[in-house]
């Protein structure tokens, strides 16, 4: 089993402001979605949609959302992603972690989704 995608619900403009971040700063692209009902985006890597959004109301203040920490990515280019992290004033953390040859970024999206970016590690 792999995973298919992640889907944001979110107001109109922390919709857009979650396009802005995932478009900019962690390079995915807009591309095809069904004629849904909802307004939305679907946000390729490659030719593959992993991150959906769709339009929805606000959270209600104290309705629980459930326990998903963080939502994991991999890459092999370490430095363009700290580049437009740094370009988009994003505060991230980040942990080498050199028994698995690769760099973590731990940052968070524009609704506060924990981001993990596993940079790996191409110089040998």
């Amino acid at each position: 089993m792999n995973l298919d995608h992640i889907n944001i619900k979110a107001p109109a403009e922390l919709m857009e402001a979650e396009k802005r971040f995932f478009c900019e700063v962690l390079g995915l692209h807009e591309g095809y979605r069904p004629d849904f009902s909802s307004k939305g985006y679907w946000l390729y890597s490659a030719d593959q949609p992993i991150v959906h959004l769709s339009q929805g109301e606000q959270i209600l203040p104290g309705e629980h959302q459930g326990y998903l920490d963080h939502v994991a990515f991999r890459t092999t280019q370490l430095d363009d992603l700290l580049q437009r992290l740094q370009a988009a004033g994003i505060e991230y953390s980040s942990n080498h972690m050199s028994q698995l040859g690769m760099t973590q970024i731990f940052l968070k999206s524009p609704s506060a989704i924990g981001i993990e970016v596993n940079c790996i590690d191409t110089k040998a």
